[in-house]
């Protein structure tokens, strides 16, 4: 299986070089951005009009979605206090009805350039937000408080499971490394099988696939916060 895109040229792996104990960190939400914007480099701007896999959201909605959520996370973590019980009060949009509520937009007229350096921003800022704030931090996420790591392991699952959207609907051939699937899946999601794929299982984990025994999800959440903390 491959580990990078292979048609897209090499990209380098975590800087931690980390076990699948290991947490996650700011270097993979750095690494995770990298492996979206190099598979998703040059795809033609006549193509991200296409739905993005199962959504119903086309692929360009969905890398703007992306870089919304990984804007946000930043956003939670950034206060000096930050809320425990609600998300920091930015107004979210439309811009068309169906389409993913966000504060972060990309100009159209910038084309998939100017699209993947919004994406590329936004993970950018988590990376940073992450690496700097206290690992003592909580703050509020639809599935309960969650700390930096919890939040970093959102935004890597975020990029992993939108890019394979993405890639669904632009017609790409794309894997990320089964180490990173495996970290995130330990962090985030308790239940999990442990013995199966570790890409296949975390598209099942998050409602876009089924694997042997385990029918596809209706329904799926995480847990963000550390083990010892989480409301199951």
């Amino acid at each position: 299986m491959p580990e990078t895109p292979a048609t897209r040229g090499p990209v380098s792996g975590p800087a931690s070089g980390s076990a699948t104990s290991d947490p996650v960190t700011a270097d993979d939400v750095a690494y995770a951005v990298r492996l979206g914007v190099t598979a998703l480099h040059g795809v033609d701007a006549s193509r991200w009009d296409a739905k993005a896999g199962s959504l119903e959201w086309t692929c360009w909605e969905t890398v703007e979605h992306l870089a919304d959520d990984l804007f946000s996370y930043a956003a939670q973590l950034g206060p000096r206090n930050p809320p425990s019980d609600t998300h920091v009060p930015f107004v979210w949009s439309r811009k068309q009805p169906g389409g993913p509520a966000n504060v972060i937009f990309a100009d159209r007229a910038a084309g998939p350039a100017g699209l993947l350096q919004v994406l590329e921003a936004c993970g950018t800022l988590l990376t940073a937000v992450v690496r700097t704030t206290s690992p003592a931090v909580r703050s509020h996420h639809v599935f309960g408080l969650a700390d930096p790591e919890g939040f970093a392991a959102m935004g890597v699952v975020e990029t992993l499971v939108h890019l394979h959207d993405v890639t669904e609907g632009l017609g790409l051939d794309w894997e990320p490394d089964a180490d990173l699937c495996d970290r995130v899946l330990t962090r985030l999601f308790p239940d999990a099988p442990t013995g199966t794929p570790r890409w296949p299982t975390l598209l099942w984990a998050t409602g876009r696939a089924e694997l042997p025994g385990h029918p596809r999800l209706t329904s799926w959440r995480w847990y963000g916060a550390p083990a010892g903390e989480r409301q199951r």
